[in-house]
């Protein structure tokens, strides 16, 4: 890297390990960190951006209220226009604190969620969430217990690594409604503790998949009804490589499509997969970043059955001795914002996309269509011309 490359101001909106959802053709991208002058610096929590996903243009908004402190590896999850963080890790060490923020509110002012009922789960990070009837249902994660935690705690759901820190698999539900926290005793074949997983939700099925040292993928269901859990058989003929800190979006009624993560043979991935729920099987996509590898992205789903993808790092170095795993920081975090095309798009959408990528050529023409048409397909030519 040249003196002029290292010496780039960061933009902010560069950044991994951040949450993002869409709701009304928006994305909403909050916390997670960057690298400046060689080190890892967390993002502001007093700021979220949000993106038109028409036009491809950005703006910031201010956060007031109970600010929650810098963060890693929290996880973030939405309901409508509705924010919640829980867990990460601080400077104090890790946390199992709740925030949340109504989006939809001129001032958007975080409030530390308090005076929940039942028992609040043990301090943790690098977990997930389904969003499923008003509740969040967390899983997995690493973190630490009291020994009074660790006599109640079966062995199968938490790996003890030193001392009172290992990796769970418990499952955790918060009724939002309720502000009510409870642990639902599951069945069946459950995974493994881990965490730096994928998940998703399919009706009222949530999928995991990754975060393990294994040469191929596994892939686990749980019925959030019956809470069941299903292992799902997948031939490792046609399975993708193992990774960790991949994403994993609904498409469809019973497609995941599953995007990047880093994998087990030390590689930044940049493949994508789909995987049909009712067959169990994997298909490769081809599509047009394979020149954009990613891991600590986002991946939401979109209009059109879109995936978009934001953010992350292009670069991952793991470094490893017999002591501790080390992640290096990172000067390749990423601002783009990636769409991949997962169905056939309608005939409106693709005759939208051709005029926005000839914007030169037809803009003349714009004139003589009706205003609200106008105005989206002048965002449209904005979205390709930044991208461009």
């Amino acid at each position: 890297m040249d003196a002029a490359q290292r010496d780039a101001p960061v933009s902010p909106l560069e950044r991994s390990s951040h949450t993002a959802f869409i709701h009304n053709k928006t994305l909403y991208v909050w916390g997670g960190y960057q690298v400046v002058a060689g080190q890892d610096v967390v993002l502001p929590s007093d700021e979220i951006w949000l993106c038109d996903l028409d036009s491809g243009m950005w703006e910031r908004r201010e956060m007031t209220g109970d600010i929650p402190p810098d963060l890693s590896g929290f996880c973030g999850a939405n309901i409508n226009t509705k924010l919640y963080i829980f867990g990460g890790y601080e400077t104090a060490g890790y946390s199992n604190q709740m925030f949340s923020v109504d989006l939809s509110e001129p001032c958007c002012s975080w409030k530390r969620v308090t005076d929940t009922k039942g028992t609040t789960p043990s301090p943790r990070n690098k977990h997930s969430c389904w969003v499923h009837r008003d509740r969040l249902i967390y899983f997995g994660g690493y973190g630490c217990k009291t020994l009074s935690e660790l006599r109640n705690t079966s062995s199968s759901n938490f790996t003890l690594e030193e001392m009172s820190w290992g990796w769970n698999s418990e499952v955790n539900v918060f009724d939002t409604l309720t502000a009510t926290w409870s642990m639902p005793e599951t069945q069946g074949s459950a995974p493994s503790p881990r965490g730096c997983h994928a998940s998703a939700l399919l009706g009222n099925k949530g999928y995991i998949n990754g975060g393990v040292e294994a040469a191929e993928l596994d892939m686990f269901c749980l019925d959030l009804d019956t809470w069941t859990w299903t292992k799902l058989d997948i031939s490792s003929a046609f399975a993708p490589l193992g990774r960790s800190w991949h994403t994993m979006t609904p498409t469809s009624d019973h497609t995941l499509f599953m995007y990047g993560g880093f994998g087990t043979n030390g590689d930044t991935l940049n493949d994508a997969w789909q995987f049909n729920t009712q067959t169990r099987e994997w298909t490769k996509m081809i599509h047009p970043h394979k020149d954009k590898p990613r891991v600590f992205h986002t991946a939401c789903l979109g209009r059109d059955s879109d995936v978009v993808v934001f953010g992350g790092s292009r670069n991952l170095c793991i470094v490893m001795d017999s002591m501790v795993i080390l992640r290096l920081p990172s000067p390749h975090h990423c601002r783009d914002v990636l769409i991949f095309q997962t169905q056939p798009y309608s005939l409106s959408r693709l005759c939208e996309d051709v005029i926005g990528r000839n914007s030169e050529l037809l803009r003349m023409q714009l004139s003589w269509l009706p205003s609200k048409l106008q105005r989206t397909l002048e965002k449209r030519m904005s979205f390709f011309s930044a991208s461009s």
